[in-house]
């Protein structure tokens, strides 16, 4: 992602808002943090919406363990974000616009306060501020409403949808959510040869671990091939709530073609798992995770995520124990109140479809 040093704000100023958003739209940029939204048309359904003052939050909470593509950008290139969170304030209308940032990278916050600072007079221009809003570590804050409660002061769990932040966001005003690689992008676009990229977030068993800039829809040996595997690679793990495929070189990382298979792309985090690693052990320690950040809201993701460590804490499974997990995966996923319950089981949900023989006695 090249330096842009908020040109690309002073050309989205010569344009209507409407246009803005129309280069939004024919790039068709979708959100980088997992839902693949369209990101132009989550801005006009912001900008339509009615209400005095609206609001944008760029969110920068990323918990998902294996994930550290924004990280990464705020580290090397920070001036994009708080471009891109200009160009979306002028194309919706807004007036304040939140960072919320993870509360483990606190480090962060003075750098990005500096460069907000830095472009004071171009964010004056659209009588614009930008507020470093630090989380407490919660990983249900990544989730959008979340994020709004926790801005606003109150538990961070998630609201009812509908209705959605576009509508009804912060402080009952409608909201624009993005993520961090999902505006730093939008600078870029304006400024025209855009080239479609996605951030991938690689680690696990290999050499060199790290973020490798590279098309949606390239094969897992494009990629792994990068990363130098330590020894042969036999299954990828998209991050926690994505779910695990058995490795194959020529298999495509795209959100269609993973979804197919039963997994999701999601923000493209990618963590390699090597012949000597134990698919039920890597299993056990993410339903660890869940039951830790379960925000208890609802039975069903307080309670399974806790039922379900239990039983994974017990393996090879027995056969009733095996059906239990099952049913009980499909009860969280169906019921759940919000995402991470209903996500929860997908790490079980493919690794029984795939890896069956290593569960089973």
């Amino acid at each position: 992602m090249r330096q842009t040093h908020f040109t690309a704000f002073k050309q989205a100023l010569a344009l209507d808002p409407e246009e803005v958003i129309g280069l939004i739209d024919a790039a068709n940029l979708r959100g980088r943090g997992g839902g693949h939204f369209p990101t132009g048309q989550k801005w006009r359904y912001t900008r339509e919406a009615l209400g005095e003052e609206k609001f944008i939050i760029c969110n920068f909470d990323e918990g998902e363990p294996g994930t550290f593509k924004d990280k990464f950008i705020a580290d090397h290139n920070a001036e994009l974000i708080i471009e891109g969170i200009a160009i979306s304030a002028y194309a919706i209308g807004v007036k304040r616009a939140y960072i919320y940032l993870r509360g483990e990278y606190k480090y962060l916050k003075p750098k990005l306060e500096r460069i907000v600072q830095k472009y004071k007079r171009e964010l004056e221009a659209i009588h614009l501020s930008i507020q470093v809003f630090l989380g407490a570590g919660a990983y249900i804050c990544g989730d959008e409403t979340s994020i709004m409660n926790s801005i606003e002061g109150v538990r961070g769990e998630p609201r009812a949808k509908p209705p959605f932040p576009a509508q009804s966001g912060l402080w009952g005003c409608p909201t624009s959510i993005n993520n961090v690689e999902t505006l730093a992008h939008v600078p870029l676009i304006v400024l025209g040869g855009w080239k479609d990229l996605r951030l991938y977030s690689l680690s696990g068993n290999v050499r060199n671990p790290g973020i490798y800039e590279l098309p949606e829809g390239i094969t897992m040996g494009e990629l792994i091939e990068r990363g130098r595997p330590k020894k042969p690679i036999k299954a990828l793990f998209f991050g926690c709530a994505g779910g695990c495929l058995p490795y194959r070189d020529d298999a495509i990382l795209s959100i269609d073609e993973v979804g197919k298979r039963g997994a999701m792309f999601g923000s493209a985090t990618i963590i390699a798992v090597d012949v000597d690693q134990s698919i039920p052990k890597i299993c056990q320690n993410i339903s660890a995770f869940f039951a830790h950040e379960s925000c208890g809201k609802c039975t069903p993701c307080r309670e399974g995520t806790i039922r379900m460590l239990d039983i994974l804490t017990h393996t090879p499974l027995l056969k009733e124990n095996y059906q239990i997990v099952k049913e009980l995966g499909e009860c969280m996923e169906k019921a759940s109140f919000c995402g991470l319950g209903q996500t929860a089981s997908k790490h079980i949900k493919t690794a029984l479809n795939y890896f069956e023989e290593e569960f089973v006695c």
